[in-house]
């Protein structure tokens, strides 16, 4: 499996970004996805997941700005970034989970394939 993202970049505090990330390779059993970032020095850290039926989970300092989805059709994963803060600053990266039995929505990303990351940038 090989993930793609994009949509990343330099915006100002209180700006919107949508990012996605697009699947290809062997498909066929990518289960739950997720969205993730990392600051330089710091570990990887969740920003949310989401099951192939739709069901979601975010980090408690994201949610109701983010919005995670995918399009199961196309083998794509979305986050939709709202009122933006500097602190959102980081490399992200998507997150799939190759596993036709799974159906929910932690797992652990170790277990899953990674995408090259997409810079976010937020200036105040």
């Amino acid at each position: 499996v090989q993930l793609v993202e994009s949509g990343g970049g330099l915006v100002q505090a209180g700006g919107s970004l949508r990012l996605s990330c697009a699947a290809s390779g062997d498909t066929i059993c990518i289960s739950a996805m997720g969205w993730y970032r990392q600051a330089p020095g710091k570990e990887r850290e969740l920003v949310a997941t989401i099951t192939t039926g739709g069901s979601t989970n975010y980090a408690g300092s994201v949610k109701g700005r983010f919005t995670i989805s995918r399009d199961n059709a196309k083998h794509t994963l979305y986050l939709q970034m709202n009122s933006l803060k500097p602190e959102d600053s980081d490399v992200y990266y998507c997150n799939a989970l190759r596993d036709c039995g799974y159906t929910g929505s932690y797992y652990d990303p170790r277990r899953g394939y990674w995408g090259q990351g997409t810079q976010v940038t937020v200036s105040s």
